[in-house]
């Protein structure tokens, strides 16, 4: 008998997405949130919420489960998702792990472990070493893939090509790894070059039933992140399918695994031979294409198995249907580095069909025999966001997914481009727009693909910082039209006897400091000078989105403005504007950042490790200061050669993003 009560021990758009599950089968969904969470998406849509002190917090969150009446936790992923400990004490307290035995945790958590395993039932794994036995130092056979024993998620992971990186990798990577998962225990693998990430979903139960549903590509990940992933493959052949899809079959009977867990292999791209990395003993970030294509709902499957039901169809019922592919959506600037970012959302806009509805739709679309007319492309958000939440430092970067389904793949490839291009999130930059670059790459279209595609293609899928210049004199002409105060006397309508007189605009945005003139009444007839050439303006605001005209040629923009900032939206693409008054100390057009040797913070985080002290000589990019944000390092460099004068933070503490790390004083010759 399916549960009455299940508690999400998660946040953000899984459990989001786990509470519409519960809803649609009628199941009370109970959510866990802390202090600075009471107001996030996930607990509006719960039935019940406690408060909890942390998410990693197991002995709260199984309190809350027993004070809730749940009868079962799902823990969605991250967080405790893969915490043995956490599923022995649900069992403990008589509440249902909605996941695998905590015994097949352990056996798959621990990378070292699972390789062993997985061997020995005759499937095929990468060469290499592991402590405690082996002494990484010695390490020689490069080029080699640095991993936590006990991570996932690519955090920790480190490439290192020759024996001089290895010591300061290690040293990384530790790191990393005891403060994403309290475990500082690493591995070294051989680096297959050129692979792709090709990962099976697999389901079992109880009762010795075990099933894969296919093959997901995730073989485009910036620094071992997946990025967009897609089902199926447009490598793998039926036959490598089911040879794959078996061998993922056995690994997790090695383990007696029960619930939804994916296998995952790196496969050589030109022989097509493949070998076991991980098993994530999890639902994954990922899921919903698998859904998407195979019309199950693996969360429902997942309670349904944690109740003791057997799997509803065996292997030969699995089928599928078209093809989707999935965005992640985070809180970066791929101009600045892929930098975390955060703020306030001032303006949502998230295209398509709340997940998992769209499942269902995209099945019986793809099925010839009940295909309706005209039927087409579906796009799914999940999603954890709501217009007047904060984004902080706090928890993981991923914002949202956005995922297309459509009967073939260059079609699903279309819509993705078409759903980014209407998703924004203004108050908070974002990386879609490197998204729907990626989504068009001629190698991505050809289905051409290796995890090193997108640091190869980053010159062509990161945009430049500059601000378009329609956009500027987009912004400007806002401002314009915005009442500036109570007096009527100060709208800037520019009157003159004779002729209307210029406004200047002072615009601070991400590329520096801006002037930008604009003269008359936007609402009728306007000029904005551009390239000093005056052109004819005219802006028509409707809500949040505003038509603004420049030379006859109309764009529309959404808007959302908080205090002196307007931030701008389009086509994914969202810009900020801070007005400052013309005399502002070293508010200079065009001036982009200061050369006097202050280093700041490029992003809200805690101080790691400060490499300097005040009076030491450095060199230009030599390291200073390690932030942490969003369970990521970044090294902050010196600006120029000199002496560090300054150095106000210390290790432990938390930084705001453009707060003073350091000043060196370059020294006179």
């Amino acid at each position: 008998m399916l549960f009455d009560r299940v508690l999400i021990a998660n946040r953000g758009e899984i459990a989001v997405r786990i509470a519409r599950t519960l809803r649609r089968l009628g199941v009370t969904a109970v959510a866990v949130h802390t202090p600075s969470d009471a107001d996030a998406r996930h607990v509006r849509e719960a039935d019940l919420a406690l408060e909890v002190p942390s998410y990693l917090d197991a002995d709260a969150i199984a309190g809350a489960a027993l004070a809730s009446g749940a009868q079962a936790v799902h823990p969605g992923y991250g967080f405790l998702a893969e915490n043995a400990a956490f599923a022995r004490a649900c069992a403990a307290a008589g509440t249902a792990f909605v996941g695998p035995p905590a015994e097949a945790i352990d056996a798959m958590g621990d990378k070292i472990r699972a390789k062993a395993t997985v061997s020995a039932a005759g499937v095929p794994v990468v060469p290499g070493g592991a402590e405690p036995g082996d002494v990484l130092e010695e390490w020689r056979d490069f080029p080699a893939l640095i991993k936590p024993s006990a991570g996932g998620g690519g955090k920790g992971m480190v490439l290192v090509r020759s024996a001089a990186e290895l010591p300061d990798a290690l040293a990384s990577a530790r790191r990393t790894a005891l403060a994403a998962f309290g475990d500082a225990t690493l591995l070294i693998e051989r680096y297959v070059e050129s692979p792709r990430h090709i990962e099976i979903q697999v389901l079992a139960d109880a009762l010795g039933g075990a099933v894969h549903l296919g093959e997901r590509e995730c073989s485009l990940q910036r620094r071992h992140q997946k990025v967009i992933e897609e089902a199926p493959s447009p490598f793998v052949t039926s036959e490598l399918r089911a040879r794959m899809g078996a061998a993922a079959v056995e690994a997790a009977r090695a383990v007696g695994y029960v619930g939804a867990g994916t296998v995952e292999f790196i496969v050589d791209g030109a022989t097509g031979a493949y070998h076991f990395m991980e098993m994530n003993t999890r639902l994954q970030v990922e899921h919903p294409v698998t859904e998407l294509v195979t019309g199950l709902d693996l969360v429902e499957l997942q309670l349904r198995v944690a109740a003791g039901e057997p799997l509803p169809f065996g292997q030969d019922d699995v089928r599928l249907s078209g093809h989707a592919v999935e965005a992640r959506v985070y809180a970066e600037d791929p101009a600045r580095g892929f930098l975390p970012t955060g703020g306030r959302v001032l303006l949502l806009r998230e295209p398509g069909v709340p997940g998992p509805a769209a499942q269902s739709a995209a099945q019986s679309a793809a099925q010839p025999d009940s295909r309706p007319a005209g039927s087409g492309p579906l796009v799914r958000t999940d999603s954890g966001l709501t217009e007047g939440g904060v984004v902080g430092s706090e928890f993981d970067p991923m914002l949202s997914k956005v995922v297309a389904w459509a009967p073939d793949r260059k079609a699903a490839l279309r819509a993705l481009d078409r759903a980014l291009a209407g998703t924004a999130v203004l108050g908070v930059v974002t990386n879609v727009p490197f998204l729907r670059a990626l989504a068009i790459h001629p190698a991505v279209r050809a289905g051409e693909l290796d995890t090193g595609l997108i640091e190869r293609a980053l010159p062509e899928l990161v945009t430049d910082a500059d601000v378009p210049a329609d956009v500027l004199a987009a912004a400007g002409l806002v401002f314009h039209a915005l009442p500036q105060g109570d007096d009527p006397w100060e709208v800037t309508d520019g009157w003159r006897v004779g002729e209307r007189a210029w406004t200047t605009w002072r615009l601070a945005s991400r590329d520096g400091v801006h002037d930008v003139r604009v003269r008359g009444l936007p609402a009728e007839s306007a000029e904005v000078l551009m390239e000093e050439r005056p052109v004819p303006a005219r802006l028509r605001a409707e809500g949040p989105e505003v038509d603004v005209t420049l030379g006859g040629r109309t764009v529309r923009y959404l808007c959302a403005r908080d205090g002196d900032t307007l931030w701008l939206g389009r086509d994914g693409h969202g810009w900020a504007f801070t007005r400052h008054l013309i005399g502002d100390p070293g508010d200079r057009p065009g001036a982009a950042a200061s050369g006097d040797g202050v280093v700041r913070s490029p992003m809200p985080g805690t101080v790691l490790v400060v490499k300097a002290q005040p009076g030491d000589r450095v060199t230009a990019g030599q390291p200073l200061v390690i932030v942490e944000a969003m369970k990521m390092e970044h090294a902050v460099t010196a600006p120029c050669a000199g002496v560090v004068t300054d150095l106000p933070v210390q290790p432990g503490r938390p930084v705001d993003m453009d707060a003073v790390l350091a000043v060196v004083t370059p020294e006179e010759e």
